[in-house]
């Protein structure tokens, strides 16, 4: 079985003093991360980290995220990158499914999460941005995997609210990884990544950090993308020419670029994804980055790209390209008969192959919802043409915010143990700048006496920033169809 420690040391190895990553304006060769690989290899070991743990991760990019990822394979357990913006109730029901060996945090993060962490009994090891973590003493794992196959956990919160995680294997990623260098076929040797989506996001771990070592390339690190003025920056200093992003991002760069009147050069490739791109504004892209858009589609559980156009003398704009390689597709209707196999039309997107994971982490539910005889359901409703892919809509009501995902039942939870809400839906409406943004209606308890600036106020006290509902409305009461389902499609049309 193929591993992505034993790729990325052999090419560290064969290469040592080639440029490897960019770090606040200096590159580091191969050799320095294969010494942060090996410090930290020997310090999880020290504490006890063996095969079949789990290491949660709340830091924002940087080196050591590689290093310990690294490690953490060769000692065969799994890497669980985790959102330390996500809110602390879903944070610590989400470590509650992993059960981690350990929490490694970053050296500034907030008190109050800590102090969660502790209060609920989770192992911290605090860890700087280029060295591995001081001695720690971890928790025993209930429950071990056996498969040493599992390479990373990525979690997320359930359409019913309660957390949900998709484990991908090294095969799953490395089928990815080499399916999309295929695709893109002006991927080189020495090309240099820009990898600034946040590694807890599916397409910013396998893009940014993992493809460029299937290319030999480099990658030029950044710790977060807001301010867009750090970001551009590097992108100019560290001569950046694979540019990467959720169109949200882009759109904010395309902004600054516009208010500067500054154009970057030296640019090979955007490519997109996580997100509807707006093909009304690829004149403008291409005006000020010289290369247009190349949008792609995918989902973490297809570990996670499905789907990118190859080329700018073959791109469709207006779609997310052709599926990759390794992948075989049906459509089937909403009741799950099946359309076509492997050839035009439109419908429910089912895929198989190499890169699809097997199942949740310990959901059976969610693998008998959205799982059969090997077939995975997108949620997505699509429209081929040339085996070419059209997103139409989402069977789901998954919330695009940013490129995030944000499930309405997890907003919904919260907005319920507000003492002044008595119902509560959360659908999603079109924003020009983030694609969506969350809107809640709801209903009130007798007598409460809330209002809107309250709600909000109380969902950034327990919510990521990009699941906080932007608009509140109270209504009397919700639409629902005959079965007494809420019709949110109804409330959608609202706007």
């Amino acid at each position: 079985m193929e591993r992505l420690d034993d790729i990325i040391e052999q090419v560290l190895v064969s290469e040592p003093e080639s440029r490897c990553f960019w770090w606040e304006s200096v590159w580091y060769d191969g050799a320095f991360l294969k010494g942060l690989m090996d410090k930290a290899t020997d310090r999880l070991a020290a504490s006890g980290f063996s095969k079949g743990d789990r290491l949660a991760v709340l830091m924002p990019n940087c080196p050591m995220i590689l290093g310990l990822a690294l490690a953490v394979w060769r000692l065969g357990g799994a890497f669980c990158p985790l959102n330390a913006k996500s809110g602390i109730p879903s944070l610590i029901s989400t470590l509650s499914l992993l059960s981690p060996f350990t929490v490694a945090i970053s050296e500034d993060m907030k008190s109050e999460i800590i102090a969660a962490l502790d209060e609920n009994g989770h192992s911290i090891a605090m860890c700087p941005s280029l060295a591995p973590p001081e001695f720690f003493r971890g928790k025993s794992i209930e429950i071990p995997e056996s498969d040493e196959s599992l390479a990373v956990i990525f979690s997320t919160s359930g359409t019913t609210g309660a957390p949900k995680a998709v484990p991908l294997t090294h095969e799953n990623l490395i089928s990815d990884c080499r399916a999309s260098m295929k695709c893109l076929k002006a991927l080189a040797r020495g090309d240099v990544f820009l990898n600034v989506l946040p590694n807890f996001h599916a397409f910013g771990l396998m893009a940014g950090t993992l493809l460029p070592f299937f290319v030999r390339a480099a990658q030029v690190i950044v710790p977060n993308f807001m301010p867009p003025q750090k970001t551009v920056a590097a992108i100019s200093e560290a001569k950046v020419n694979i540019v990467i992003l959720v169109p949200t991002m882009l759109t904010f760069l395309l902004s600054l670029c516009e208010r500067n009147g500054k154009k970057l050069s030296g640019i090979k490739l955007v490519v997109t994804g996580g997100d509807r791109y707006d093909s009304n504004t690829d004149s403008k892209v291409t005006d000020y980055f010289g290369v247009g858009v190349l949008e792609g589609y995918g989902i973490t559980e297809c570990s996670p790209v499905l789907s990118i156009n190859p080329s700018y003398d073959k791109r469709r704009l207006g779609t997310t390209g052709q599926i990759l390689d390794g992948f075989a597709f049906q459509l089937r209707g909403e009741d799950g008969t099946v359309l076509t196999e492997n050839a035009d039309g439109e419908g429910v997107l089912w895929v198989r192959g190499a890169p699809v994971t097997k199942g949740y982490f310990r959901h059976v539910e969610s693998d008998n919802a959205r799982f059969d005889n090997g077939w995975f359901n997108t949620g997505d409703y699509v429209k081929i043409e040339d085996g070419f892919i059209k997103v139409i809509d989402r069977v789901t009501d998954i919330i695009i915010v940013g490129g995030f995902n944000v499930y309405p039942q997890e907003v919904e939870a919260i907005l319920l143990t507000h003492p002044g809400v008595r119902a509560a839906v959360v659908v999603g409406i079109k924003s020009h700048v983030s694609g969506e943004i969350p809107k809640a209606f709801i209903i009130k308890n007798e007598l409460a006496n809330v209002s809107e600036q309250d709600i909000i106020r109380f969902c950034k006290e327990n919510l990521s920033h990009y699941k906080v509902p932007r608009k509140i409305e109270f209504v009397d009461d919700f639409p629902m169809s005959a079965t007494g389902k809420v019709l949110r499609r109804k409330l959608r049309e609202r706007e």
